[in-house]
């Protein structure tokens, strides 16, 4: 009995040391450069839960590095082309996301980590917005014209800063995944983009092998 407490001790102290959920590292270690995008309505059960804060121990790891690595290709992959992306649409319920800053010179696209909108500024106005995880629709949703956000860096570096324009429009749409939140919930109207249905024709929204959830 004894032999058996002290194996369950050292294995709550793994875990404990490694910070990760074996699924989390399980998405990490198996996706390929080019990640499975969550896609509703076969993954809301992810993609309507609300993400958590990284630990010190998950921030200062290599897999949070292969983690963002791998969401930064599958973004920028022309299959997805996209803008923005949230940890949840690659499986992963933590508080991250990256974003093309349309306001800073060559349009980066940024990491942002256990980040939070302080506050929404201005009259929001009507856009046009689509998401990688529910193709192939479009929608108009009311967005506020400026935020203010506080988030870490990869580093750990805490940072609150205010972002205006598209790129604010980007960081609203992004944190509402994280909180479980789809573009669809906030639209005044939602409709089939012909033109993304064409284009996305053949492509496979086939979960990998491994993926079991």
């Amino acid at each position: 009995m004894k032999r058996v407490f002290l194996l369950l001790l050292l294995a709550v102290g793994c875990q404990a040391h490694d910070g990760w959920t074996a699924w989390e590292k399980t998405v990490i270690e198996q996706s390929d450069s080019l990640m499975y995008v969550t896609v509703m309505p076969a993954d809301s059960a992810i993609l309507r839960a609300k993400s958590i804060d990284f630990g010190p121990r998950e921030l200062a790891s290599a897999q949070l590095q292969t983690l963002l690595a791998k969401m930064h290709r599958t973004l920028t992959d022309p299959s997805q082309d996209g803008v923005g992306i949230a940890a949840p649409q690659v499986g992963i319920n933590r508080r991250l996301v990256l974003v093309m800053r349309y306001d800073k010179p060559g349009k980066p696209i940024e990491p942002y980590l256990n980040i939070k909108i302080d506050s929404l500024l201005g009259e929001k106005t009507p856009g046009p917005e689509g998401c990688l995880s529910v193709p192939p629709y479009r929608g108009v949703v009311r967005r506020a014209p400026k935020v203010q956000i506080s988030y870490l860096r990869p580093d750990g570096t805490p940072v609150t800063e205010q972002v205006e324009g598209y790129s604010a429009i980007i960081f609203q749409h992004e944190c509402d995944h994280l909180d479980g939140i789809l573009y669809t919930d906030r639209a005044d109207t939602v409709y089939i983009n012909q033109a993304w249905a064409a284009e996305r024709e053949g492509y496979s929204y086939e979960r990998p092998a491994w993926w079991k959830r």
